[in-house]
């Protein structure tokens, strides 16, 4: 290839000036987008640019035929430079393919000048023409890529940082009114943060706008459901929250939001201020706490669970008024204890009738009675006494809470909140760590 390119150099050096002119004529003609470019840079740049890539195609020729690898670094240029320009990739890669066309068809023609009988020496040369468009392509479309993702991973970190101002309240209510205002969020207006446990599609570094995932990369970002609350996610070492903007639909739309996602979910109230968001957040973590993993992946709303919400946010409180409470009952053995328990929270959700909860149970309402008597004898209360229903059934909800916590991995998320005089506690003024992944979005679970 490199002898043929050789005899017929000087030809195809007046060949390629006007193969590269009626490129650009076509080119211009033909794409939109190179039409905006001839407009804004002069069609003399549109066309000295089509005569560079076919001399320097012509170049890499005559590379590959000495086994030497093409020169790629035009190419990278080019393709990095037209993402800046904001030139679409389907356009810049029909551009190389037509210079590659092009030149095959001034190589034939020049070669045919100079000696048709050669024809058949420049056949053999077509794949190697070919592959070194294809590189040439190839390099430009990596380089644009990697150009076009850089303002997209700086978006996703100042996402990744607005949501963390709001989130965490680690900022005035005048930062948080800035952070909300970035985000698009109305400076009033109806709110509430979901808090994610672990579901069979977790994961950190799984992530956006509306449910980021990423990967290790960036998350799939895109509108919410029609008819559905927008949704701001963020995932980062101790969990994945989501701010809910609710505008008109209920709290409860929250739960259809959050269905398909095969998680347990905690949910605030509402509340109407930006600056009230890391509150929110921190009663979403108490409702995710009460969430029973015996009744299977399902979103907690805080308002249903205030009692157990109540055990969630005092630790400490919690274990004492269990031990206190239901003490003589955890010293059973593991099976007395076991069916204990089981009874006593059955008959609290058939609301205190023993017929209910025998037929739960499988077994003779007598059973039941039977031990439930035993449960108050060993606890010295009573539960035709409300007072101690009430004991029981806060000592019953920590005795559930206590065992979640120990089933849990050492690894799980570090939302909790620590303990503090007050039912919940201040935002830590500390930042947990982040995933790179930034913002994100769970997508749901494959089917089966």
């Amino acid at each position: 290839m490199e002898r043929i390119i050789e005899e017929i150099r000087e030809d195809l050096n007046r060949r390629i000036p006007v193969a590269a002119e009626r490129l650009a004529d076509r080119t211009s003609a033909e794409d939109p987008a190179y039409a905006a470019y001839a407009a804004l840079l002069g069609r003399a740049a549109l066309r000295d640019r089509i005569q560079h890539v076919l001399r320097q195609a012509v170049e890499d020729l005559v590379r590959a035929s000495r086994g030497l690898p093409p020169d790629l670094s035009d190419a990278r240029a080019q393709g990095a430079l037209r993402a800046g320009q904001g030139l679409p990739l389907d356009s810049l890669l029909r551009m190389y393919r037509l210079c590659g066309r092009l030149l095959w068809q001034t190589l034939t023609e020049a070669v045919a000048a100079h000696d048709r009988a050669a024809l058949p020496r420049l056949l053999p040369g077509a794949p190697a023409l070919w592959d070194v468009i294809d590189r040439m392509a190839d390099a430009a479309a990596e380089s644009y890529r990697r150009a076009e993702a850089v303002p997209g991973e700086r978006e996703r970190e100042l996402r990744a940082a607005l949501l963390d101002t709001l989130l965490d309240g680690t900022g005035s209510a005048a930062e948080a009114a800035r952070a909300a205002e970035r985000l698009g969020l109305p400076e009033r207006g109806r709110f509430a943060v979901a808090v994610l446990g672990a579901g069979p599609d977790s994961g950190a570094g799984s992530g956006s706008d509306s449910r980021s995932g990423a990967p290790a990369g960036p998350p799939t970002a895109g509108p919410p459901p029609t008819g559905a609350p927008r949704v701001l996610w963020r995932i980062r070492g101790d969990g994945e929250t989501g701010l809910v903007e609710l505008g008109h639909h209920p709290l409860e739309s929250v739960r259809e939001l959050l269905a398909p996602l095969g998680a347990s979910a905690g949910v605030s109230p509402v509340v109407t201020a930006p600056a009230e968001l890391a509150r929110a957040r921190l009663l979403a973590v108490l409702a995710l706490r009460t969430a029973s993993a015996e009744k299977g992946p399902r979103t907690v709303l805080l308002d249903e669970q205030l009692p157990a919400a109540l055990v969630a946010a005092e630790p400490e409180l919690a274990d004492r008024l269990r031990r206190v409470v239901l003490g003589p009952v955890l010293a059973l053995a593991p099976e007395d204890r076991r069916v204990l328990l089981t009874t006593l929270g059955t008959w609290l959700t058939c609301q205190g009738s023993t017929t209910y909860a025998a037929q739960r149970l499988y077994c003779h309402r007598n059973t039941v009675s039977n031990r439930l008597r035993r449960l108050e004898q060993l606890t010295g209360r009573t539960l035709s006494d409300p007072a101690h229903v009430v004991e029981l059934a806060l000592a019953h909800t920590a005795v559930t809470q206590h065992r979640k916590a120990e089933r849990a991995p050492a690894t799980a998320p570090a939302t909790a909140p620590a303990t503090s005089p007050g039912p919940v506690p201040p935002p830590s003024t500390s930042r947990p760590s982040r995933t790179p992944a930034g913002t994100a979005r769970r997508l749901p679970p494959p089917p089966a």
